[in-house]
């Protein structure tokens, strides 16, 4: 069992940056590719970027390639997004979730254990 808790949302101001970070609990979260998401109001679940078991590997979606990045530590057991740039299209409820494959993909069923999600709002 995995339990993931986001933390670092707030407000920030476009073209600012924020961190987000997801601190697991649990065994083997060296072996489980991570991945973050975000939902706005009205919206459909968005899937933004993921990250292999080691690190070596990282996918973006196409709406925040060249401006978030994502990283992880093992020994933290922690997962990071960096936001740069941000857009008042950012504004969303943000997720991580874990996937108990050592890679996962772009899709919510790829991924077993969810974050109850932060929230990130940017002003025009």
């Amino acid at each position: 069992q995995v339990q993931l808790v986001e933390s670092g949302g707030g407000l920030v101001q476009a073209g600012g940056s924020l961190r987000l970070a997801c601190a697991a609990s649990g065994r083997s979260f060296s072996t489980y590719a991570m991945g973050w998401f975000r939902q706005a109001p009205g919206k459909e679940r968005e899937f933004l970027t993921t990250i292999n078991w080691s690190g070596s590997s990282t996918y973006y979606a196409d709406s925040v390639k060249g401006r978030f990045t994502i990283s992880r530590d093992n020994a933290k057991k922690t997962v990071y997004l960096q936001m740069n740039s941000l857009k008042p299209e950012d504004t969303a409820v943000y997720y991580c979730a874990a996937s108990s494959t050592v890679v996962a993909g772009k899709t919510s069923e790829w991924y077993d254990y969810w974050g109850q999600g932060t929230q990130v709002t940017v002003s025009s």
